[in-house]
């Protein structure tokens, strides 16, 4: 009976927006997409080592997050091979000094922690180089590649372990956490590896390629908000981990790195305290002093990604909703010119990698049209060329076409989003139902590349009809740091006013008369979810259907249950709950309860550790015992915030399409059955 309930629901969307076929972008196809997932190129320029991300079939594999495999493509002839493949977990790959093997992460057979492997890139087993007493998590070489630092979590006192294995499993809440160490190993298997001396935790790492200095980002402690709000990076002697230099950047912190002449450092760093991202590309002299703003103060626009090699500092930079890679070079320090090496347009770039003499710079990046690939840049001036298609099936998918979009907002501030349009749109005027897809941070942005996944429905609404509108409301980032900070101290006020704004827009003239005002759903993760609920409450007339997912509910409450309440103070409220209890209850969505006449899906990790999931059950109560309108609440153990293993992901993406399609499609009225029909037997055969 539930096979035949879910099989009509499918039919009954295909009935009116595929001619009577079952649609293309379910669920389960989308959950099949690969993703290249980080490059590294060697020294040479030659080969490109790159991570595929391969989902398992849920209900078929076993259940877990998507295998990762090796794969080496030879830039030369443009061909790619896998080198590690099948249901593997390799991490971090990385060429040696020498050029001649590829050290990975990976707890392979035998291992009793992850270890770093080295495979030699001319054929043979890959041999375990170095495995600790925890698993190592980072790792960099020498310059010469006899020694490697590596970072691993310090091992549990010996009285700790026998107390568990007694029973004794007790959790002393942010003050048992682990620190993670600087470990120097020898790989000749000599002297048993070294820690250095050095008291704080250390969250990643790189050698200098020119001499005995490691740097390090680090916090005074594990927590997490200590990670998001206190790392700075410091350079410390390879042999005894003093301190040699001090970074005091400002605010958060991304990756840094050394310059190809170990004269200078780069780190992405937030502009001070209150910056809500880390998204400056700073330059500084490796012994310590002033920083220079590579993209210039004021600017509108950010930069997260970058890999400086003898020709230059090769970086990302965001240009409204799209992406540009530019490298910039340096005389003394300062910045003495910039060329633009890829325009924006291309593709939204995620990674960036180069050989030593900048010969190959290996990007990777999504658009429209596919999925997270590879591409590659050489120094001959021809561009950015696409080196895989890890789903060459895309080719002849039907895909909605996708566009970026601007509006007003009620101020008069212009704000972008990238719409993806119906697939068979219709010509009359408001014919089409629209959701909004809000992004969480929120100090994050929408780039104009793949934008379907288990979460984000994309292509799988645009096939029923339904335009799916993805917005970067004022406080998101890639338009500078004063653009981010438009929506401080001012939590669901004129930002979430900004999606409103959006839907007047589709809905008006300047949006083309698109959508239908009856017919509007949002979505979205983490703040996302916050705005989700508190569209469905608080706005709640101009929303036909809400899907909350790992969502803030009750902002007073959020404070004590998070990991990360510094962060919220210092980059988001600007103030403690204390300081003001009626502007926190004020600005909750349960407040707004007796409003709520959205059907609402609620869906929640149990392990989360960033909101809480209590924030999902108060919701959920709240709204229930009202009983005014429908909601659901669905709860996936074992997931944090956001859900990593194969069959949450494909019973969320089940759980969200239904919905909508029930309630912006359908006929609405009391929910869908709660049982879901995952097709397992049917799809046994399709993975043979």
């Amino acid at each position: 009976m539930i096979r035949l309930a879910f099989t009509a629901l499918f039919l009954s969307v295909a009935a009116s927006t595929t001619n009577g076929q079952e649609p293309y972008w379910t669920p389960r196809r989308v959950e099949s997409i690969k993703n290249v997932a980080g490059a590294s190129v060697s020294p040479d320029g030659a080969k490109i080592a790159y991570l595929l991300a391969v989902p398992r079939n849920a209900g078929v594999d076993d259940d877990g997050a998507p295998w990762t495999e090796l794969h080496v493509l030879d830039v030369e002839s443009g061909a790619a091979r896998p080198y590690i493949a099948g249901k593997v977990n390799i991490g971090k790959p990385s060429f040696t000094p020498d050029g001649k093997g590829i050290a990975f992460l990976a707890k392979r057979e035998g291992d009793k922690q992850t270890a770093l492997h080295i495979l030699p890139l001319d054929g043979g087993e890959a041999k375990k180089a170095v495995e600790l007493a925890t698993s190592i998590g980072e790792y960099s070489f020498s310059p010469n590649g006899d020694r490697v630092a590596l970072l691993a979590a310090e091992e549990p006192a010996p009285t700790r372990k026998q107390g568990e294995d007694k029973g004794f499993k007790q959790q002393v809440y942010e003050e048992d956490l682990p620190y993670a160490r600087v470990h120097v190993a020898r790989l000749d298997g000599g002297a048993k590896p070294k820690v250095l001396d050095y008291a704080e935790h250390v969250h990643q790492l790189e050698w200098s390629p020119r001499d005995e200095r490691i740097l390090v980002s680090s916090a005074p402690t594990p927590l997490v908000d200590d990670e998001y709000t206190r790392q700075r990076v410091r350079v410390l002697d390879a042999a005894d981990g003093r301190v040699l230099a001090k970074f005091d950047n400002p605010g958060k912190l991304g990756d840094a790195g050394w310059s190809a002449d170990a004269r200078h450092v780069w780190l992405v760093a937030g502009e001070d305290v209150h910056d809500p991202s880390a998204g400056r590309l700073w330059v500084a002299p490796a012994e310590g002093g002033d920083f220079v703003d590579v993209l210039g103060a004021g600017a509108v626009a950010d930069s997260t990604i970058a890999s400086w090699n003898e020709s230059g500092l090769v970086h990302m930079v965001t240009d409204g909703c799209r992406t540009l890679v530019r490298r910039t070079q340096f005389a003394d320090g300062k910045a003495s010119g910039s060329i633009e090496l890829v325009p924006s347009g291309v593709a939204a770039w995620t990674s960036i990698a180069t050989s030593d003499d900048g010969g190959t710079t290996a990007l990777v990046g999504s658009s429209a049209r596919h999925a997270q690939e590879l591409y590659v840049l050489r120094a001959d001036g021809k561009g950015a060329t696409r080196g895989t298609d890890s789903n060459p099936w895309l080719a002849d998918a039907p895909l909605a076409r996708q566009e970026v979009v601007s509006w007003k907002a009620r101020d008069g501030l212009e704000l972008q989003g990238i719409l993806i349009r119906p697939l068979r749109e219709k010509k009359m005027a408001n014919a089409h139902p629209l959701v909004l897809s809000v992004h969480g941070g929120p100090e994050a942005h929408e780039m104009d590349g793949w934008l379907t996944n288990y979460s984000r429905p994309g292509q799988m609404l645009a096939e029923m009809g339904i335009a799916v509108f993805y917005p970067n409301y004022r406080g998101s980032t890639g338009r500078g740091v004063a653009f981010s900070k438009l929506g401080q101290a001012d939590a669901a006020g004129k930002e979430f006013d900004d999606l409103v704004d959006a839907v007047d827009h589709f809905v008006g003239d300047a949006g083309g008369r698109l959508a239908d005002a009856k017919k509007v759903g949002v979505t979205g993760g983490s703040y996302g979810g916050y705005a989700t609920a508190w569209c469905s409450t608080r706005h709640s007339e101009r929303f036909a259907a809400g899907v909350m997912f790992v969502g803030i509910g009750d902002k007073l409450s959020k404070t004590g249950t998070t990991d990360i309440p510094n962060e919220e103070f210092l980059v988001h409220s600007l103030k403690r709950p204390w300081e003001a209890i009626d502007f926190f209850l004020e600005r909750s969505p349960v407040t707004y309860a007796d409003k709520c006449r959205t059907p609402l899906l609620i869906m929640h990790g149990k392990e989360d550790p960033r909101v809480d999931p209590g924030q999902s059950r108060s919701m959920y109560r709240h709204l229930k015992l009202r009983g005014q309108a429908p909601v659901r609440l669905v709860l996936y153990p074992g997931e944090g915030h956001g859900n990593r293993k194969a069959c949450a992901r494909l019973d969320y993406a089940l759980r969200m399409v239904q919905w909508f399609e029930h309630y912006l499609v359908g006929t609405g009225g009391d929910m869908p059955g709660w049982q879901l029909d995952y097709g397992i037997e049917a799809k046994k055969s399709d993975a043979k």
